[in-house]
Parts: structure tokens; C-alpha cells; sequence
């Protein structure tokens, strides 16, 4: 099948969806035209950016280059869900960036190595937009989850503290708190999972069959996709809340709330 190219022109006709959307803003004096603007612009010239570097990427296809690349993403998701739990970067910014490459390397070796089979596991077709998606979906999770168990910790304190009194461990005083925080972090994910195909078709499958490959065979890697996904967010943010302990909890198991914003 021909794949139908987009010029320059054409995207930038394309641009003229968002004329709607920013008179319905600026007539309801939402004052977020302002930061459509921005976002739009700091969004096209991110892609520019990213698209041009993976030309050349993909064109070496080098396993440690392409490794120093998912350390970078890793990075900015981890700069990013410390930013938007509310937490503060300095305290908590190791802890969550080797809870997040390591959930994302663990995912990414069993499907791309046992499930796809791929004769090098950091091959730059595969490698880097599966690991792209699998952190677009773990960051959203890791800022629910991670944010819902610190602040509901500090919320209910008096309920953790009376754990630790009768005698719980801090293992075992946690356990209701790491409840809530891996539920609040699953359920936008299973509520995908449970729609897809019906209500959504997701970005991966319809990229694959814009680029003429058998819808059949896009659905296969879709479904993968989303398994990694779910499977990489839980891990993620158990690890992200796990690792923190050394810096959320001093000596006597109580909650440094100077993590918090």
C-alpha cells in the first residue's frame, strides 16, 4: 500500500484545527489561549527536534547511543513526575529515576528480547518508540500513584501512626496506604484496557496500518503494547514509592514532609 506523504504545507494548514478551540477559550476568558500557544510551539519544536535526532538515530543504530537516549527520557519523566506530585526533585529524583529505568528496562528486555525476538534487544526501531510509550503512560501513572501515597499519608498520619503504636511494622503500616496508591495508578490504564478497540483506537495500531501493514498484525503489537504498558506502570510506581523510603521516612519510620511542596 502507498503511504501518503504529508507535506509541509499541508501540516501547516493543519494548524488551523486549533482556531476553534482557541476562540471557544478566548470567548469564556479561560486565559489558556495563551498557554495553547505555547504549548503548540514548544510541542512542535520538541517532535522537530526528536524526529530529525532519530534520522540519524536509527541511521547508526548504535546500542550504547541508543541506551544514553532512554537514560535521557528516563530522565525528563523523572524531572517531570517529581514536578507534578508536588514533591520536591532533590530528595526524591535518584530514588524515582532507577525505579523508572529499571521498570522500564525489565519491561522492555522480556518483550522485545523473549516476546519479539529481536536478534539485538537495542535495535533503534524497536527500542526507542516502545520505550517512548511505555514512559508516556508510566509517567501519568507514577505522578497518580505516587502522589496519591505521600499525600494520603500525610492526610492520615494519625492512622499510620496508630499502626506503627500497636505494634506494625513499617512494612505493615505502609500496606494500606500502597493499596490506594497502586489502585488510584491502575485504574486510568485498566480503564483503557477495557475499552480499547471498541471506543479507541490506540496511536501504535493506527500507525501501522496508515503504513500499510495487516491490521491483524497491528492489533498483535498493540496488544503488547498495552501489556508492557500496564505491566511497566505497576512496577514503576511500586519501585518509585519503595526506593523513596530511605529519604521519606526517617530512623523512627516517621514521614519527612519536607519532600512535600
Amino acid at each position: 500500500m502507498h503511504i501518503i506523504q504529508i507535506d509541509w504545507l499541508q501540516l501547516g494548514i493543519g494548524y488551523l484545527a486549533l482556531l476553534i478551540p482557541a476562540a471557544i477559550l478566548l470567548y469564556y476568558q479561560t486565559g489558556l489561549v495563551k498557554k495553547l500557544g505555547i504549548a503548540t510551539i514548544r510541542m512542535t519544536l520538541q517532535l522537530l527536534f526528536v524526529g530529525y535526532y532519530l534520522e540519524y538515530l536509527f541511521k547508526f543504530d548504535n546500542a550504547w547511543l541508543n541506551l544514553a537516549w532512554i537514560v535521557i527520557m528516563v530522565i525528563v519523566a523523572d524531572l517531570a513526575t517529581t514536578d507534578r506530585s508536588e514533591l520536591k526533585r532533590a530528595p526524591l529524583f535518584i530514588p524515582i529515576f532507577f525505579a523508572t529505568f529499571i521498570g522500564i528496562i525489565v519491561i522492555d528486555f522480556f518483550f522485545l528480547e523473549i516476546v519479539i525476538r529481536l536478534p539485538h534487544v537495542l535495535t533503534a526501531q524497536y527500542a526507542i518508540p516502545i520505550t517512548g510509550m511505555l514512559l508516556g503512560n508510566c509517567l501519568r501513572s507514577n505522578v497518580i500513584g505516587i502522589n496519591a501515597f505521600f499525600y494520603s499519608l500525610k492526610d492520615q498520619r494519625d492512622l499510620y501512626h496508630f499502626y506503627l503504636a500497636s505494634g506494625a511494622t513499617r512494612t505493615e503500616a505502609l500496606f494500606p496506604f500502597y493499596r490506594e496508591a497502586l489502585k488510584k495508578a491502575a485504574n486510568p490504564t485498566l480503564a483503557t484496557i477495557a475499552t480499547i478497540g471498541l471506543v479507541s483506537l490506540p496511536g501504535m495500531m493506527t500507525g501501522q496500518i496508515l503504513g500499510g501493514n495487516s491490521p491483524l498484525t497491528a492489533i498483535k503489537y498493540q496488544i503488547m503494547i498495552i501489556l508492557a504498558i500496564f505491566a511497566g506502570t505497576i512496577l514503576s510506581v511500586f519501585l518509585a514509592i519503595r526506593f523513596s523510603h530511605s529519604r521519606a521516612f526517617d530512623q523512627f519510620d516517621r514521614l519527612n514532609e519536607d519532600i512535600l511542596k
